[in-house]
């Protein structure tokens, strides 16, 4: 089986680059953002014509919530444009195409785990973005698979975790914020995750669906900063403070907590707690 990911240079695109060498009987191609722009429709039928893949992992985005603010244009061209058209073409070469969305799709204003059935309200640019670019992939009439996820992080590229070692590293008191909650997604499991389904998958079949991925359990950005000092050893004491100590342009959710039995089951997977996923992303540092 071919394996095209796009976004290869970001957190996920490269947990996937860490797995291939135990999926030797797949062939995969790698494209970061210098090697191809995922706006271009004529460069992405290039690049289906010369790697003929049956599956496209879709991990490019634009993932700065504050400077989609400040960028609409940018950020609607990549996470609503671009999606439509990688769908498009990955139609017209018969691929599978799974792409990666977002909680940002909910308001945040909910009080039990989101499903997949919930009805979505985004708000803000990124947010509005990345449903949008659902639609688009939708609209299409291809085999997807959409996957909505956050609180992302890894040991590659820049998210929280990595900055709370770096910054547990140099601080001896950091105050995170503890009023928004949420279930953290370790990379290196979600990557896992879809490898599994990829490896498993009749490519002759229509997928037509949407899931949510996150790791087990429920935390604030504090108990998740808290949990990095504690297993990592870290002296830095961490202060509980509230979101409005923080102002940001872009609107965050404060409650994103994410329902992922319906992909547990459908899959057959084994999702972790987060402090377990923790743990393992941890010791491969």
């Amino acid at each position: 089986m071919n394996i095209l990911v796009t976004g290869s240079g970001g957190q996920l695109g490269s947990e996937f680059r860490a797995l291939e060498s135990r999926y030797p009987g797949h062939r995969f191609f790698f494209f970061g953002r210098a090697d191809l722009d995922i706006r271009d429709e004529a460069a992405l039928r290039r690049v289906m014509t010369e790697c003929r893949p049956d599956v496209v992992l879709n991990c490019a985005a634009f993932t700065s919530v504050d400077e989609a603010e400040n960028n609409s244009g940018e950020a609607f061209a990549l996470n609503r444009d671009a999606p439509g058209r990688l769908a498009g073409v990955t139609r017209d070469a018969g691929a599978l195409l799974v792409h990666f969305s977002t909680y940002y799709v909910f308001d945040g204003k909910g009080h039990t785990p989101y499903r997949e059935s919930d009805a979505v309200s985004p708000s803000g640019i990124y947010a509005l973005s990345k449903y949008e670019g659902e639609q688009r992939v939708r609209s299409q009439g291809g085999s997807y698979t959409i996957i909505r996820t956050g609180w992302l992080y890894s040991r590659f590229g820049r998210n929280f975790v990595k900055t709370m070692l770096k910054l547990g590293a140099e601080k001896e008191v950091l105050d995170v914020i503890s009023d928004r909650v949420g279930s953290p997604a370790y990379a290196g499991g979600l990557a896992a995750s879809v490898m599994r389904f990829v490896d498993s998958t009749e490519t002759e079949r229509s997928y037509a669906d949407v899931w949510h991925y996150a790791d087990r359990g429920v935390c604030s950005w504090y108990d998740l900063a808290a949990a990095v000092m504690r297993l990592a050893n870290l002296s830095c004491r961490v202060r509980p403070v509230d979101g409005s100590s923080f102002p940001t342009k872009g609107p965050r959710p404060w409650y994103s907590v994410m329902d992922s039995s319906a992909i547990e089951n459908a899959w057959n997977l084994d999702i972790p707690h987060w402090h377990d996923a923790l743990e393992t992303m941890l010791r491969s540092c």
